[in-house]
């Protein structure tokens, strides 16, 4: 089966592009910037943030009003007020990128071609909201990016295209979020002028090999020393920078960023213990090998290289962190 729906698949297809945070926004500017027809943007609803709980708007909107494209932004996108709306636009298919709602079969059905998703993972693995955070806490070597049509299912939809992409030694989720986001603009850029040459075959995904990406829950960013050191550092880069890893020194608690195993198989500490190497690293023994610190927060202020944060900050000998 192929998504071809009416004759050729257009060289300049009407798009409507769905998308909200930061990650979407180099699929939107690459769309943009070779020529296509955007028709319309869809985002979600301006929220309030920080402190004084202004309203804000998202990323993917603060670009389209840079080029004057027409900014939709529905509570609810199935909606079928709003799916009427879609279908009196007549495009000719509908682009989601990190969006943030579901879409409703009326939806799905509107674009002749059908809505595509890019989805940052190799389906069917790591289905869901977090596949980068999870991709990391997991210690994987390998993830990617798919382009998938969609259906009513959570990221169950027919594979069109991938592309894999190695995770780098010691890589942290803001990395890797920042490597997919850009490569994923030249990515459906790419997708678009294969199917304008030829249209490429659908391959259903093989659900017994599915698995899921739940979003990360801060109950989670706690670090439990006793662990050994690789997980440990898979969840510190994994929770790096959001929601941030924590564990405390004293009364006072910290967030802990950029880590890296220096000794798999040290097995001769104390959990949580603390000291600083040559040349000012800071390393913490843990139940199985040693993990080095490169960068430390406050709640509330800047992240901090691990030197740069011992300056201002006593480290007696024998500290354990978490005690």
């Amino acid at each position: 089966m192929t998504i071809i729906s009416k004759g050729r698949f257009p060289d300049r297809p009407v798009i409507i592009f769905m998308g909200t945070p930061e990650f979407a926004v180099p699929s939107l500017r690459c769309l943009i910037n070779d020529g296509h027809k955007v028709l319309a943007v869809i985002t979600q609803p301006d929220r309030p943030k920080g402190r004084g709980r202004k309203l804000a708007i998202s990323p993917v909107k603060k670009l389209a009003l840079e080029h004057d494209i027409l900014t939709l932004q529905p509570e609810k996108v199935a909606d079928s007020n709003f799916c009427e709306l879609l279908r009196d636009k007549a495009p000719d298919l509908i682009i989601v990128v990190a969006f943030g709602q579901i879409l409703s079969k009326e939806l799905l059905l509107i674009p002749e071609w059908g809505v595509i998703n890019i989805h940052a993972s190799l389906l069917p693995k790591y289905r869901g909201a977090a596949p980068i955070q999870r991709s990391i806490l997991n210690n994987e070597s390998l993830t990617g990016l798919t382009v998938m049509r969609m259906d009513e299912g959570l990221d169950t939809g027919p594979i069109l295209y991938q592309e894999e992409v190695p995770i780098k030694r010691d890589e942290t989720s803001g990395q890797l979020h920042d490597r997919l986001s850009y490569r994923s603009g030249d990515l459906i850029i790419r997708f678009l002028r294969i199917m304008a040459d030829n249209p490429l075959k659908e391959t259903p995904q093989d659900h017994s090999l599915a698995t899921y990406a739940p979003k990360i829950d801060k109950s989670m960013s706690l670090v439990d020393w006793s662990h050994d050191a690789v997980s440990i550092s898979s969840l510190i880069r994994a929770l790096d920078p959001n929601p941030g890893a924590w564990t405390t020194i004293g009364d006072k608690k910290i967030k802990l960023f950029a880590s890296k195993v220096t000794d798999e198989n040290y097995s001769d500490g104390v959990p949580g213990r603390a000291f600083i190497a040559k040349e000012g690293i800071f390393q913490v023994e843990t139940g199985k090998g040693l993990v080095e610190i490169r960068e430390i927060q406050y709640p509330g202020k800047k992240r901090l290289p691990s030197k740069d944060f011992l300056r201002g900050f006593s480290l007696p000998e024998g500290t354990v962190l978490g005690k």
